[in-house]
């Protein structure tokens, strides 16, 4: 099972974050503050040794991170990538990577083409739902972006499947004609030596599978979380939670264990369609109580999510097309991660490591 982890490269200050937000913004402000909502709410997460609190701008963190992802047998990083209209935000860790080459570990990028909206990357903005920066699209954007990321695509560690960069497009359908880009991607990447580029759709919803790859995607990567909240029976309902939640003091909070079949379905058995294995999930550091909560993940019930999904693809599907992605590597103001932490330490890594090496 081949394991790319999606990783985040908040973890660093930059001048946008310095304005927006206050000096010296980073995604661990909002995991720092964030507070229990609710009886049996694990918060703040708390990292811990052997990175702790760290600024990406330091090599060293990131040659940890890699080491700590190969041993618990992680192909490759899929840093997310931020471009609007040839500006970028938090590229500096990822382009440190390319330039000096370290860690000499495997990676691809994530497309996060989405407007930034305030209420979204902190739970400081309260309602304000104030657009900090538009995601736009044009054809000649097309191309600028494909030839800013061709250095990546040449580079020997970037993640390839039949000669094509892997690339993966956080909301496929929000761009208007996606088909035109795919089409003008893959003849641009031909033009420079390889056979395309494998175009990952990422979405929350496994009925829009067959869509996206009608679109021209090579593969779907399906985060069922959407199709865990629009199950609200699953919801954790006791009298009081009802009523906290139907006036809107609550978050919406679901059980590890009810989630699991989710994201083991007999659909993750097509060849094009990429699963996904998730430690956790708790968007309360950033959206407070309008966030949707996972509670009572443990790396023995991640093992038990992880053990399944191997088990469904390992038969169906060539070696190189049994991709999973891990979501996340780093991603604490989501609460999925798998880096230690004071409550499971290397819990989450060893689980991991283990079910592969069955």
């Amino acid at each position: 099972m081949r394991v790319i982890a999606y990783y985040l490269p908040q973890f660093h200050q930059i001048k946008e974050n310095d304005e927006w937000w206050g000096q010296g913004f980073t995604e661990w402000d909002s995991v720092r503050c964030a507070k229990p909502l609710f009886s049996g709410h694990t918060q703040p997460r708390v990292p811990a040794q052997p990175l702790g609190y760290y600024n990406l701008m330091n090599p060293e963190v990131r040659l940890k991170q890699a080491k700590l992802a190969k041993e618990a047998g992680v192909e490759g990083f899929c840093y997310w990538h931020y471009w609007f209209k040839g500006k970028q935000l938090l590229e500096k860790p990822f382009l440190e990577v390319l330039e000096t080459r370290q860690p000499n570990f495997p990676f691809c990028l994530a497309w996060a083409n989405e407007s930034w909206k305030a209420k979204e990357w902190s739970v400081k903005s309260g309602k304000n739902d104030k657009i900090l920066i538009e995601q736009t699209y044009s054809d000649e954007d097309n191309e600028a972006h494909f030839n800013h990321l061709l250095s990546a695509f040449n580079d020997d560690r970037y993640i390839k499947i039949d000669n094509k960069p892997l690339f993966v497009i956080y909301k496929p359908f929000d761009i208007p004609d996606v088909k035109n880009m795919i089409s003008k991607w893959n003849y641009l990447s031909v033009k420079s030596g390889f056979n395309g580029i494998f175009f990952v759709g990422h979405t929350l919803y496994s009925t829009q599978r067959l869509e996206l790859l009608n679109l021209g995607f090579d593969a779907v990567n399906v985060v069922p979380l959407g199709d865990c909240r629009r199950n609200v029976r699953l919801l954790v309902k006791t009298f009081p939670q009802k009523i906290k939640y139907a006036i809107g003091k609550e978050p919406f909070v679901y059980k590890y264990k009810d989630i699991i079949d989710f994201f083991c379905q007999p659909y993750i058995k097509q060849i094009n369609v990429f699963p996904t294995i998730l430690p956790n999930w708790d968007h309360s550091p950033r959206s407070g109580i309008n966030a949707m909560v996972i509670r009572d993940s443990n790396p023995e019930l991640f093992a038990k999510m992880v053990r399944k999904v191997k088990e469904t693809i390992s038969h169906c599907k060539s070696n190189d097309k049994q991709v999973v992605f891990l979501k996340s590597w780093n991603e604490w103001g989501e609460g999925n991660y798998m880096e230690p932490d004071t409550l499971y330490g290397m819990g989450y890594i060893n689980a991991l490591k283990n079910v592969l090496n069955e």
